[in-house]
């Protein structure tokens, strides 16, 4: 018990520290609103239409800006649902194996009424030893957080939060927001930093804040840009960074692409399917966390049925073969039922539609 003292404190230390880099942020903004409002914008534009033009705006981004990076931070990373939990005597029946092939038999025989289609590199079953858990598709352990996040992207120290299912759609927010808050800035401020090496300002503290406002905002504006790009790419691939890193592995093999439906799937799977969602923090992500949709055509046969929406899948459904974990929302259900055909399943489905609506064709056939 003595060491729980001594680990106490040192993980409380590291929990102030994981805060410097988010106060760091909130420093710089509060100066670059200070600067911009109270020594741009009031004290050197002499034009009020162009100065009530400028806050307006500016408030706009700056109000997005601190609703997104707040949404980020303080939004908790979903962990897996209970079914993918082990249970006492299953925790039990597994420590009394040794490790090996025998507790791949019992992890087989757990995952497979669960809809678990990726594996380590190995093959193997994902397994937790830290949480006791069967590892969805897309979920990893956090070092730092010491959890399991759904779909999780990275863990960001910006936010001093993993970026993941419960906040992709945030983090994204907060990326374009900010680039454009410094956008913002360094477009308006572009005219006065001129006048700053011209002297055409007046010789007051204000141009130096003109001057530091200028260089921090698009220098931030840089690195956001590259960031942001990034990430949409990720988005119109439907990958996590890690997934970028080090591509899923599949029963049938690694598939760097197995989650991707197609751009317009992919972006919907983010930022759901209501537009007028898609701008504002407001959680609109599609499915649970637990499952996803694939576009594979070699499925794991060990497994219930399959998330491509292809027939087979949904005549499994139909005879009452449920995965016992949580059911996909109805706006995934969506995207596995209008998903574009990629086996020969949907061609067979066209074929019957074909045979159905000529009945002497059908009899003709069968004879």
């Amino acid at each position: 018990m003595a060491p729980s003292g001594p680990r106490s404190i040192k993980r409380g230390c590291q929990r102030v520290l994981y805060w410097i880099p988010v106060l760091f942020i909130v420093l710089i903004v509060a100066w670059s609103y200070y600067a911009y409002v109270l020594q741009l914008c009031i004290e050197s534009i002499e034009d009020t239409g162009e100065k009530v033009v400028y806050l307006l705006v500016y408030h706009v981004f700056f109000i997005m800006f601190v609703c997104t990076y707040w949404q980020t931070i303080f939004t908790k990373p979903m962990n897996p649902l209970k079914e993918y939990h082990l249970s006492c005597s299953d925790k039990e029946l597994l420590e009394r194996e040794d490790r090996g092939e025998s507790q791949q038999e019992i992890l087989r025989r757990l995952a497979k009424d669960l809809p678990i289609y990726t594996r380590t590199n190995s093959g193997a079953i994902r397994f937790c030893d830290h949480c006791h858990l069967l590892k969805p598709d897309r979920c990893h352990h956090c070092s730092v957080c010491d959890k399991c996040i759904l779909k999780m992207d990275h863990h960001c120290p910006w936010v001093n939060n993993c970026v993941g299912f419960s906040n992709y759609k945030f983090f994204m927010l907060f990326l374009a927001y900010s680039l454009l808050y410094c956008l913002f800035i360094t477009a308006t401020d572009l005219q006065y930093f001129i006048k700053f090496w011209m002297n055409g300002l007046p010789d007051s503290q204000a141009k130096f804040h003109i001057l530091f406002l200028f260089f921090s905002a698009s220098m931030f504006s840089v690195s956001l840009a590259s960031l942001f790009i990034y990430h949409c790419w990720l988005v119109c691939k439907n990958r996590s960074t890690l997934e970028a890193v080090r591509a899923p592995v599949f029963r049938h093999g690694t598939d760097k692409n197995g989650f991707s439906l197609g751009f317009n799937k992919n972006f919907r799977q983010v930022f759901g399917d209501e537009i007028k969602y898609w701008p504002i923090p407001v959680f609109s992500s599609l499915g649970d966390g637990c499952s996803f949709p694939t576009c594979l055509v070699n499925l794991d046969p060990e497994q219930p049925s399959s998330p491509t929406g292809s027939n087979s899948a949904s005549k499994g459904a139909a005879e009452g073969r449920q995965f016992p974990s949580k059911p996909l929302r109805e706006s995934q259900s969506r995207l596995l039922t209008s998903t574009p055909s990629w086996t020969e399943s949907d061609n067979t489905t066209n074929t019957d539609k074909k045979g159905a609506s000529n009945p002497g064709m059908t009899i003709e056939n069968e004879a």
